[in-house]
């Protein structure tokens, strides 16, 4: 009886999230027919985010210098033109900066009685073909202004040049090896006896399930750890369903792989 509160009450805790549980319809739970004990779904960065924060600082400060430098060298151009075609300049380069080291996967966890499910997917983000055809007609529109402001025909070679690469661009990430290229689809299922460790990363308020696998690249068995990613102030609540869950594993605190 004990057991099965603490279940429910973990499960109520995680359940709250506010995010759906669908998955994608390339992805199936191949124990949907079971009662889950636990599942919930999640956005998380599955990567070293403190070498992506620090690339993502070097990359703003290339783009402040290089709007800074085009500023000072464009004084033929009269304000406030020339601070927001600059403005446009350093959010034109940082903004793709920012969805590069800040990319995120989606991840949907469901633990029943047989065991294990982890699915993981990313869709292709049509968003940024959307940006990128506002960005070619806020760009024509803004040089075809100051055409007409200054009364300089040169303005409409940028209002054409410019939206053109912008488009090229779009194009080349429209295309099909680009797409696949940005679009994932994993699903992983374990048995409970696969398990033989839980690791707990304080830090990183991350929990992991260590499980036993056969390499055969090397012919050897091997193990690996499935980092289970999760909101911060739930961390407490995952470590209470596998102590209820799983109370015969051991339990170990080291660093969890992210990319696991």
């Amino acid at each position: 009886m004990k057991v099965s509160e603490g279940l429910s009450r973990v499960k109520s805790q995680l359940g709250n999230w506010g995010t759906p549980r669908e998955l994608p319809p390339q992805l199936t739970w191949k124990y949907a027919h079971e009662s889950e004990l636990l599942s919930w779904r999640i956005k998380a960065r599955n990567y070293n985010t403190t070498v992506a924060n620090l690339a993502l600082l070097v990359m703003l400060m290339i783009a402040l210098a290089i709007a800074l430098i085009l500023y000072f060298s464009s004084e033929f151009i009269k304000e406030p033109w020339r601070t927001l075609s600059h403005v446009f300049v350093f959010a034109l380069i940082s903004i793709p900066a920012v969805c590069m080291t800040h990319q995120r996967m989606n991840f949907a966890y469901r633990f029943t009685a047989s065991g294990a499910e982890f699915c993981e997917w990313k869709n292709f983000p049509e968003w940024t073909l959307r940006f990128l055809t506002c960005l070619a007609i806020v760009t024509a529109i803004l040089f075809a202004c100051m055409a007409s402001l200054y009364r300089d025909a040169g303005y409409l070679i940028y209002a054409v040049i410019g939206p053109a690469n912008v488009m090229l661009l779009r194009a080349s990430m429209n295309s099909k090896a680009y797409r696949n290229l940005q679009t994932e689809f994993h699903h992983r299922t374990y048995e409970w006896s696969r398990f033989t460790l839980v690791v707990i990363d304080k830090k990183q308020a991350l929990v992991g399930l260590e499980f036993g696998w056969y390499d055969y690249y090397m012919n050897k068995d091997s193990l690996g750890t499935a980092p289970l990613f999760a909101r911060r102030r739930e961390f407490d609540h995952l470590l209470a369903f596998f102590d209820e869950r799983l109370p015969h594993l051991p339990r170990v605190a080291r660093p969890i792989d992210r990319d696991d």
